[in-house]
């Protein structure tokens, strides 16, 4: 829910099956959610609201194992997690810190089921954690499975920079002492591996990259685009790290000051409870400045919305303020055909310098993203040329077989099936 985590783990799974290695997806705390085929198991682990509970009621911790599999029904969780769950970490951090300590936190019952169930019916050859929150597990799984354990890091540091003290330190603190559970780290991207190596004061050479992939299925250039209205998008969830708000301001600029003819703005994502105040404010600053026909809100879309959705833009832009480690919208994007205006920073770096499938433009800067939008307005042939490179440039370098091939070789190199 907080992170395209789910999305990128799927995918992978969805690759390595397809490559014929078996695979079990577990999904923790909540269902996952991906829109494509979702190959997660139905039984769900420290789920949500069991550990909320225990977290906040002793009684919890020991209550029986089959109250705790009604709390874990699938549909309830789903239920809790669009009303009841909270992504925010300003709330989350005493319950961060408890579950990071595994089998010495409340939730040490919920530890015990999943080490239980990989130890007895699953039995892997290797565990693949999906970030750095759950090393808590680590110990655990590491002195029973008496297998090798990777951690995928891939953007945490997000939700970990927003956790109030003492919860931020020692959240931290457990991360870094649970590392050396740990046989290796994947990265989803280079500048990943270089910030989290800081971050979590992790060897470098421990940290493996495995860059993302996307399945590429249905995606294809789009017809030709009429070119009015020049039509910009962003897809992404919506929240303020995610940049809507400048782009909106860049937007502004584009109409009001550099000579931008009526034109569109397309949003897509999924806005959670917590930021619905952060986008009245935007809708309210652009009905401000007489725009809201131009502005139009599209919701979470399915994949088969989501690529109608892309081919009807001009360009894309999801301008994060942060070091984005992933950038999964930008490969979408681009797989279509689609350009993108991104800030110089995280990811975005890479991936645009990688396929050549865009603009970087200077990070934080409102007046640099309205400019490299309207350089991609002025000149359609060059638009068309970005889009090219950006669709061949994901074939080439970002598709789910070559990130599960990338995944298998670490995997080996750790130990998994010798």
């Amino acid at each position: 829910m907080y992170c395209g985590g789910c999305l990128r783990d799927n995918t992978l799974a969805a690759a390595l099956l397809a490559a014929s290695h078996q695979v079990l997806l577990i999904p923790l705390y909540t269902p996952t959610r991906t829109d494509e085929n979702n190959l997660s198991e139905k039984r769900i682990f420290l789920g949500g609201i069991n550990v909320y509970l225990q977290q906040h009621f002793s009684f919890f911790r020991r209550s029986p194992w089959l109250l705790d599999r009604v709390l874990d029904f699938p549909p309830l969780l789903k239920l809790a997690s669009r009303w009841g769950i909270r992504v925010d970490p300003g709330h989350l951090g005493s319950m961060t810190v408890s579950v990071l300590k595994g089998a010495d936190g409340r939730q040490s019952k919920e530890v015990n089921k999943l080490v239980r169930f990989l130890k007895q019916e699953a039995a892997p050859e290797i565990i693949n954690l999906p970030n750095s929150m759950l090393l808590g597990l680590a110990p655990a799984l590491k002195s029973e499975l008496r297998v090798p354990v990777c951690c995928t890091l891939q953007g945490e540091d997000l939700f970990l920079e927003g956790l109030a003290e003492p919860y931020r330190s020692e959240a931290l603190d457990l991360i870094r002492s649970h590392a050396g559970h740990v046989d290796g780290f994947i990265a989803v991207s280079e500048s990943c591996a270089s910030h989290m190596a800081r971050y979590l004061g992790i060897d470098r050479k421990r940290i493996h990259v495995v860059s993302l992939g996307i399945n590429l299925e249905g995606y294809g250039l789009p017809v030709a685009l009429a070119p009015q209205p020049f039509t910009i998008g962003y897809l992404a969830r919506i929240a303020p790290e995610k940049g809507l708000h400048q782009l909106c301001e860049a937007y502004r600029r584009l109409r009001q000051d550099k000579g931008l003819p009526p034109s569109r703005i397309r949003v897509a994502g999924y806005l959670a409870p917590e930021y619905r105040p952060y986008f009245r404010q935007i809708r309210k600053n652009v009905a401000s400045w007489d725009l809201s026909a131009e502005f139009r809100y599209h919701g979470e879309l399915n994949r088969r919305q989501k690529i109608a959705f892309l081919q009807e833009l001009h360009v894309l832009s999801v301008p994060g303020p942060y070091d984005e480690p992933k950038g999964i919208f930008l490969l979408e994007a681009m797989a279509n055909g689609v350009p993108v205006v991104q800030p110089r920073r995280g990811a975005f770096t890479e991936i645009i310098e990688k396929t050549g499938g865009g603009i970087l433009v200077k990070p934080e800067d409102p007046e640099a993203l309205a400019d490299g939008i309207l350089s991609l307005w002025k000149n359609p042939q060059r638009r068309v040329e970005l889009g090219r490179h950006g669709y061949e440039g994901v074939r080439e370098h970002f598709s789910a077989s070559r990130m599960a091939e990338s995944a298998v070789a670490v995997y080996r190199a750790l130990g998994a099936g010798s």
